[in-house]
């Protein structure tokens, strides 16, 4: 008998397209070897142009699913997205507390591509109370990073960075990609201040699913047993060549490819 892959728990919207939520952590931690356990916590109705709506499971649903799973598999990371309401937020971090030592990346997803909404007024103060302690490694974009601290829409990245360090973050990694520049600048940050910077070129055109597939890679190399330097450095290589082989099978955004070649191959080190 062969050996089990590493197996990470995510915690997830379901999106029919298959570019984002729980599909695509399922496609990315495929393909970085990584067998993937799922916790549901939201339906959507959306393709690749945008969210029609959100219903999101009860609580005890994503309790049981998820309590079911920790007994039964041994988990090496957790990766958290839309979780789809403030209770089921709170039930989550609650099950995760009782389990410190595993490494968790949430990806703080608030809205689409397109801007529809994926997380009301209740859900963002429960993620920062709540989660937010419990988190190794947060990745939000630099409009999330903003929203998450209650920032202008113009303020200082770093010092955002620094406040959700500050509320209990081990690491903070911001994207650029929705800053101005013919380069897409993201920053890990940590209570030392900037542990990296990586610049990437940027592509044509807009991609569903990203952020998820970004947040997946770098629960996959924790999972591998990559130091957290290491697994944002190679989870950004990776998903930046998604990106660079990505699709576009309906009317709407880009999605990424997670399987192509060029997706797959080693990292390049760009620090």
């Amino acid at each position: 008998m062969s050996s089990s892959p590493p197996i990470v728990l995510s915690f997830a919207a379901s999106d029919p397209s298959g570019g984002a939520g729980l599909q695509a952590d399922l496609l990315t931690l495929a393909s970085l070897g990584c067998h993937p356990a799922t916790v549901l916590t939201a339906l959507t109705v959306q393709d690749t142009r945008g969210v029609e709506s959100v219903r999101a499971l009860e609580p005890q649903w994503v309790e049981r699913q998820a309590r079911c799973l920790l007994a039964d598999v041994p988990v090496a990371a957790v990766k958290l997205g839309v979780l789809g309401s403030a209770a089921n937020a709170a039930i989550v971090a609650a099950i995760l507390g009782e389990r410190p030592a595993l490494p968790v990346v949430l990806d703080p997803v608030l809205a689409s591509g397109r801007g529809d909404a994926l997380a009301d007024a209740q859900t963002v103060p429960a993620l920062c109370s709540a989660l937010l302690p419990l988190t190794t490694v947060l990745t939000p974009n630099s409009l999330e990073a903003r929203r998450l601290v209650g920032a202008a829409p113009d303020a200082d990245l770093g010092a955002c960075a620094r406040r959700l360090v500050e509320a209990g973050c081990r690491y903070v990694l911001v994207s650029g990609t929705h800053e101005a520049g013919a380069q897409v600048v993201n920053t890990l940050f940590s209570a030392r201040g900037v542990v990296r910077e990586d610049r990437w070129q940027r592509l044509p055109g807009s991609y569903h699913g990203s952020g998820c597939t970004l947040a997946s890679a770098i629960s996959a190399f924790l999972a591998r047993g990559s130091d957290i330097v290491d697994a944002v450095r190679e989870a950004q290589d990776y998903t930046w060549r998604a990106l660079a082989a990505g699709f576009r099978p309906g009317k709407g955004q880009l999605l990424p490819n997670r399987f192509h070649d060029e997706a797959a191959r080693p990292v390049r080190d760009h620090a």
